[in-house]
């Protein structure tokens, strides 16, 4: 079999981790010593690594993050208030396995959103089923999905994800409609996968989201029941170098919640 052949061969079979360090790898085994079995195994660990990489590129494009940004780019010495400890147990992923929920609660701009993602990615890279919807988003396409009768199809694909990271809950409330779906989401998803919910409002204002009390203890008694809470007191990144320079003094307000001490 001649060299060229090998190459048409890998080519058309789409071996393309095995392509890229042929010639290395080959060249390395012949001036080793290494048996053919050894240059095979390294060959397969290449092609291994290579779909992986095109597993976690596919799932980053589909996986709805508004930006790509890690947990170790996060500045927590700008946000003191935010227990490092935890952020490092849930970088374990141990929440997702036991299809358990986190909630970032705190003022606009404090980093939730960054968060939330970096965990996600940490997901993604776990080959978790991870999605990242804004909650407007979310509760429209569940409306548009009931009209169009295909309710049940949209909850399985939700249902599916290994994570669901709703973002900006409460910025504007929903209506009873949209109340209600949000839950029914929210009840499928229990116990059977996680979620993360990032929102500027303290859990004794979420009937305010709601527009009802009931539906807002009901999905705050599912999302709490198995959950970590970081609750997020600081100043706004966004804001911070203009801070700095002196060009605006900004006191963001500080969110407080009697219920994230339970």
């Amino acid at each position: 079999m001649s060299y060229e052949h090998v190459r048409e061969l890998l080519k058309e079979m789409k071996l393309d981790g095995i392509s890229l360090t042929l010639d290395s790898t080959f060249e390395e085994w012949s001036k080793s010593g290494k048996d053919a079995t050894e240059l095979i195994e390294e060959l397969l660990e290449a092609e291994k690594k290579s779909l992986k990489a095109k597993k976690y590129d596919v799932a980053l494009r589909y996986s709805g993050f508004p930006f790509h940004k890690h947990l170790d780019e996060f500045d927590f010495t700008f946000q003191p208030s935010i227990d490092v400890k935890k952020i490092k147990e849930l970088k374990t992923l141990r929440f997702m396995y036991e299809k358990e929920n986190v909630i970032f609660l705190g003022p606009p701009g404090v980093g939730k959103t960054h968060l939330a993602v970096g965990l996600g990615m940490e997901g993604i890279k776990e080959g978790k089923k991870v999605y990242f919807i804004n909650s407007i988003t979310l509760v429209d396409k569940l409306k548009k999905s009931f009209y169009e009768r295909s309710f049940e199809k949209q909850m399985r694909f939700y249902k599916a994800l290994d994570l669901l990271i709703i973002d900006e809950l409460g910025y504007l409330p929903l209506d009873s409609e949209g109340a209600k779906l949000f839950f029914e989401l929210i009840s499928e998803k229990y116990e059977q996968g996680s979620v993360i919910v990032t929102s500027n409002r303290s859990f004794n204002e979420w009937n305010k989201i709601f527009e009802d009390e009931v539906i807002a203890t009901a999905v705050l008694d599912r999302l709490l029941h198995h959950s970590t809470i970081i609750n997020i007191r600081g100043k706004s990144y966004r804001l911070r170098e203009k801070q700095k320079s002196g060009m605006i003094r900004l006191d963001t307000s500080k969110i407080i919640d009697e219920n994230a001490q339970n």
